[in-house]
């Protein structure tokens, strides 16, 4: 999986982004049902006349469609509007609101990936024991956990956990929403350095053995956004960002979400 993918979340009519991302040389995108975004991103795709087996597409089946027979459901949909026979990750949105035994839904996510619907598995927005539990449910392996995390964030608990797994972290909102630009001490990092507050922060991710799928609706700033392999950050500037976590810094909260780490 790449490390760098481009988030889709209410990017709508996102076809002329995918393919100007996958331009710049992108190879990973996030969608999801839920997002209404996985026609557009497979127009996009075939706009970019890059080909499929390049490419590492993500998408999720919403936490009301875990009973067997709605996850199938949602998989072959995803796959109709993307149009393609199968997707390189295919994850569990959130836990069950409706009280579906997580058996049954890695059940089923196991047999997506035997049908040959799915290259990889894993989950999003588990805790720390929703993953472990996962882990010991599915008979095929659950490779990531997707989650929300940036600087505001602490996420040590959880990350530990998939390190203890060998579970890829995969960081959803890595910019915060856009809060990161507004934090001064990332501002003065990024002009110390000679780059953006977006470099700053997904470098401090990617150092930390972590994926990222930034979102935004500009090119300019996607195409920059990848730009962050040819720099390092020193142990005590990992440290001051580091420092910047608070209680408060959890941003994606609905009421179903289960109890964090």
């Amino acid at each position: 999986m790449p490390v760098l993918g481009l988030g889709t979340w209410q990017l709508n009519d996102c076809g002329p982004l995918v393919a100007s991302a996958l331009g710049a040389g992108y190879r990973h995108i996030d969608t999801a049902r839920i997002y209404g975004t996985e026609r557009d991103v497979g127009e996009g795709i075939r706009a970019s006349g890059i080909s499929r087996a390049e490419l590492f597409v993500t998408t999720k089946v919403w936490h009301e469609d875990l009973r067997e027979a709605d996850f199938a459901r949602s998989v072959d949909e995803s796959l109709k509007a993307l149009q393609t026979t199968y997707v390189d990750l295919l994850l569990v949105h959130w836990p069950s609101s409706r009280q579906v035994p997580l058996a049954e839904t890695m059940r089923a996510l196991a047999k997506a990936k035997r049908a040959g619907l799915a290259r990889h598995l894993g989950v999003a927005n588990f805790n720390a024991r929703m993953l472990e539990q996962a882990i010991e449910l599915c008979s095929e392996p659950v490779s990531v956990l997707q989650a929300e995390y940036h600087p505001a964030l602490d996420q040590t608990a959880l990350l530990s956990a998939c390190r203890r797994n060998e579970v890829v972290f995969t960081a959803y909102c890595p910019l915060g929403r856009g809060r990161v630009f507004e934090m001064d001490v990332l501002k003065q990092l990024a002009a110390r350095k000679g780059r953006t507050v977006a470099q700053v922060v997904l470098r401090w991710l990617v150092q930390q053995g972590v994926a990222a799928v930034p979102r935004s609706a500009h090119p300019a700033h996607i195409a920059s956004n990848l730009e962050v392999f040819d720099f390092d950050l020193m142990s005590d500037e990992v440290v001051a960002i580091n420092a910047l976590s608070r209680p408060d810094g959890r941003i994606v909260a609905p009421p179903f979400a289960p109890e964090w780490d």
